[in-house]
Order: structure tokens, then sequence, then C-alpha cells
């Protein structure tokens, strides 16, 4: 595909995306008009004041995090799977959820499991945040010691894996002894949620991600070179340890933040970078990341609108929802399309 093909696509990527939001603020339990949004966003009269309410205390704030989770988690997948050279490499392959999510075990079953004095932290958000990000921080700073001594990154990839299984393990266990309303509590966390996030925290969040991002700015190029090998990068003049740590130090932030705010959200990371190179039908990682950025948010903002059950006052863990979407995705790629070519 042409240059210009590309840049159209991604123009029309961004329209879609103003599209979405738009359709997902004004979907719920309570169903706004485009004309609402805009009366009272633009021009600043509201018709209702609990109109008011809805839009910028709750949908405004949800759907600004779903585009931030979906471009965090869509640029972690594809810097996964182009150092990893694998297909089905994702942003939580180093343990670094695995890690925010240990942090909030802590938090919310220690207390009951071992008798500890938590109080009231467990129901407060910023502390489970805090909590998260300890834990995903944890994590990291592990990995970046084994990444200093480990050369190959296939090796740095399983050890990831087993990072992960071994917190895994430990908040199984955390699990089986905590009692049935600090266990609620974490499964209803780890279901994810979009919701729930105030003004301040999703300020945080954009700074986390904003921070994540910087590093796959300056690193950009570079990606490009991986696809045929550390060894044929390191021919070009890219220093495949320096990406590495830069991939790690993006990563964590990027998907370590996003699990902290919002819980473990599956498949987006996985997904996204799939359909991306399909749409564009290029390996070029400026528009690879792009793309996915736009594709991620999209996505999220989809689910998002489908976990509200619009019209009734339920809804879906957005964990769910990225599961059923993603899955039946990511196994039509891989029927389809040969990895073996790009990977």
């Amino acid at each position: 595909m042409t240059n210009r093909g590309n840049v159209l696509l991604l123009l029309l990527g961004l329209g879609l995306l103003a599209v979405f939001f738009l359709i997902n603020i004004s979907l719920g339990s309570v169903s706004i008009s485009f004309q609402e949004i805009f009366s009272g966003l633009i021009l600043g009269e509201w018709t209702k004041s609990s109109t008011e309410q809805i839009l910028l205390n709750y949908r405004l704030p949800k759907a600004f995090v779903a585009v931030l989770a979906g471009i965090g988690l869509s640029v972690s997948g594809l810097q996964m799977q182009t150092f990893f050279r694998n297909p089905l490499a994702g942003p939580y392959v180093l343990g670094i959820s695995s890690g925010a999510g240990l942090g909030v075990a802590l938090l919310m079953l220690a207390g009951s499991a071992f008798g500890w004095m938590v109080g009231n932290a467990a129901m407060n958000p910023w502390a489970i945040v805090t909590a998260g990000s300890i834990g995903g921080g944890l994590v990291l700073v592990l990995v970046s010691l084994v990444a200093w001594r480990v050369r190959d990154s296939m090796t740095l990839l399983i050890v990831g894996l087993m990072f992960g299984a071994a917190v895994s393990a430990v908040i199984s266990v955390l699990s089986y002894f905590a009692g049935a309303e600090a266990l609620k509590l974490f499964t209803i966390w780890g279901l994810g949620s979009l919701g729930g996030l105030g003004w301040s925290q999703l300020m945080a969040l954009f700074i986390m991600i904003l921070l994540g991002l910087i590093p796959v700015i300056f690193s950009i190029k570079s990606y490009n070179g991986m696809l045929l090998g550390e060894s044929y990068a390191a021919s070009m003049g890219i220093n495949p340890k320096k990406l590495r740590w830069m991939m790690i130090i993006s990563t964590g932030l990027l998907a370590g933040s996003i699990t902290a705010f919002c819980g473990p959200i599956a498949f987006v990371g996985i997904a996204v970078p799939h359909l991306a190179r399909m749409i564009w039908k290029t390996s070029d990682h400026t528009t690879l990341f792009i793309g996915s950025s736009i594709l991620g948010a999209l996505l999220l903002l989809f689910c998002d609108a489908i976990s509200q059950l619009p019209g009734t006052a339920q809804s879906l863990p957005i964990n769910a929802v990225t599961s059923l979407v993603g899955a039946p995705v990511v196994i039509s790629l891989v029927i389809r399309k040969n990895f073996s070519k790009e990977f």
C-alpha cells in the first residue's frame, strides 16, 4: 500500500475514533442524544442537571480511560511481538501485570488471610492504584536485573512468563485463605473496569501513558531492524541491549499503570497489532504504532459500549467483553495467516 493510502486510512481511523467516542458517551442506562452532548459540552447549555452529572463525572472520564488503555495496551503488544518475534506475545508477558495483581491481592486479600490490619485501604481507589503500581514496579525491577545478565530475548520472554506463573501462584494461595468479602472485591477488580476513575486519577493515568510512550517514540526506527533478528539489527547499527531496556521501561509503565487503574484487560494487546498489520499491510513501525493506537482505542470504546448493555442498568465486566471479541479475532487470524513470514 502506498504512503498516501496509509495516511488516508489513518485519517479514516481518526474520524471513526471521534464517532465511536460520541456513541460511547451517548449510550448507557440513560440515553443522551448527540444534540444534548453538543449543546452541553460545546455551548455549555444543559437541558438537565442530571445529564451534566452523568456526562462530566462518569461517561467522559470512562471514555477517555478507554482511549488511553486501548493505546497503551496496543503499543505494548506491538512492542512485545516485534522484539520477541512471537505473534502471541502480549503486553503482560514480562509478568508486570501479574505483579500489579499481586500488589492489589496483598492489599485486598492479605488482611483477611493473615489477620493484618488493612482497614478501609482496600476500598480506596488510590490505595489500589498505589498497591498495583508498587507490585508491577517490583516485578519490573526483577525483570530488569535478569535482562542485565540475559542476552537472548527469547530467554527473557521465558523468564517473564515464569515470573507471571510464580506471582499467580502466590495470588492463588492468598485467595484460598482470604475471606469471602475480600475475595469478592479482588474478583471484581480482576474482571476489569474502565469506570470509577475521577478526573485526578485520569490525569495520573494520562501522565503514566505519556511517559510509557516516550521510549517508543525515541526508538521507533529500531523496531524495523529487529524484525530480522538481533544479529541483523546489530549489523545495522542498532543496539539490541539498549532497545531491550527501552522496551522493558515502556511496557512496564504502560501495562503496569493500566492494570493498576483498570485491572487486567485481556486480548487487546495481542489482537490489535495483528489487525493493524492486516489493514495497513506494512511492516513500518511508524505506521503500525499509530495504526495500533487508533485501533486499540476504537476496540476498547466498542467493547465498553457493548459492556454497558444500553437501555439497562446492568453492565458487563470489560475483561469478559474484550475476551469474547478478541479471542475469535486471534483465532481467525492464526487460521488465515502464516505468521512465520512476519516473525
